[in-house]
């Protein structure tokens, strides 16, 4: 295990600077995702901590050595891939123990760690296999047992789970994370999904543009978003975010330009005519026979478990989800009342958290 630390680490490719320069640090034994949507910069740099691709610029550090220079082999890392990269012509057990036989290793101590893995993962009765003889799952599981056998120093994932469909993604992503709270191996893991990085990680990097947002343990995040971008990619269904100015008075508002009242928590650092984003997730909302958000009911998803509703309101479209069943329909007049505590607000122009009043 080891600690893994970025010190203002750049990456250009000619005059495209497709990470600026970003620093954090990944203590050992911690499980640690990179999220953000697609061309953010997380799987450039979890490339560069495996040492295919080079760095522009800045420090990687694993147990404080600096390894911008060591070739990847040498890094005590072991990668797995979104395409599972098995060598189609090998066994499971053969692809399983191919970088130790490169390694030099005994067959003895190569057998033992093979097995081990095997047993970790459920594959004890598919070593004699070949990859087109297996489902997703079981190859993705193999790729796993590769790195596994190794004992590496850091594993790094790069959207493993990618290429399953639904029920097996969720099925694995528990695999993984059991492995991990098994093995205490120091892990950078890569995805888009915020819902994978919002239930694996022990702390959630958010990147956006090759840069970082905000870090933080993943209800922290969601909790506690500091700017717009994070508020609006952490939680799923998104925050509703609805834009207005704040009118202060007997009662404090944000009115929307279409003429929605949004009630202002007590305590909000803000000024009369200041133009704010007021977020709000879905699940955050009350229903009231009277006021509140006033809108008609678009569309229902009863799920079983909540019930998720599309309101209307004014030109904003605004998602609420009930734990209970609520007797509503397709066409229904609503009122959505705002957990008061529960409010978020943004600054327009900044795109940054506005603060309470004494924080």
């Amino acid at each position: 295990m080891a600690d893994v630390s970025i010190h203002n680490v750049k990456k250009s490719y000619g005059s495209v600077e497709a990470i600026p320069r970003l620093s954090f640090e990944i203590t050992d034994g911690e499980f640690v995702v990179l999220v953000g949507p697609s061309g953010c910069g997380k799987s450039t740099l979890l490339r560069m901590i495996a040492g295919l691709e080079e760095i522009s610029g800045g420090d990687i550090a694993i147990d404080g050595d600096v390894i911008n220079d060591v070739p990847p082999k040498e890094r005590d890392i072991a990668m797995v891939f979104q395409n599972y990269a098995l060598y189609p012509h090998m066994t499971v057990k053969e692809n399983m123990s191919f970088a130790l036989k490169l390694m030099k290793r005994s067959k003895a101590e190569i057998d033992e760690r093979v097995e081990n893995a095997a047993r970790i993962l459920g594959l004890g009765q598919l070593l004699d296999r070949y990859p087109r003889a297996l489902s997703g799952g079981q190859r993705q599981r193999v790729a796993m047992g590769r790195a596994i056998v190794r004992n590496p120093k850091v594993f790094l994932f790069d959207e493993p789970l990618s290429n399953l469909d639904a029920k097996l993604r969720v099925q694995m992503r528990t695999e993984i994370r059991a492995l991990h709270q098994r093995l205490k191996t120091t892990t950078v893991y890569v995805t888009h999904d915020q819902v994978e990085a919002m239930t694996m990680a022990d702390k959630i990097v958010v990147m956006n543009g090759g840069r970082v947002e905000q870090i933080g343990a993943p209800l922290d995040l969601y909790d506690q978003p500091e700017n717009l971008f994070v508020a609006g990619f952490i939680g799923s269904p998104a925050m509703n975010l609805l834009e207005g100015t704040v009118v202060l008075g007997t009662n404090a508002i944000v009115r929307t330009d279409d003429g929605l009242e949004l009630p202002l928590p007590s305590g909000a650092d803000v000024s009369a005519g200041q133009r704010l984003f007021y977020g709000i997730r879905p699940e955050h909302f009350d229903l009231a026979p009277s006021g509140g958000i006033a809108g008609k009911v678009e569309v229902i998803e009863p799920t079983g478990s909540e019930t998720q509703l599309l309101v209307k309101a004014g030109a904003a479209q605004i998602v609420a989800t009930f734990r209970d069943r609520v007797p509503l329909t397709a066409g229904s007049d609503v009122h959505l009342e705002p957990v008061l505590g529960k409010v978020h607000l943004f600054d327009v122009t900044s795109g940054e958290r506005v603060r309470k009043l004494g924080y």
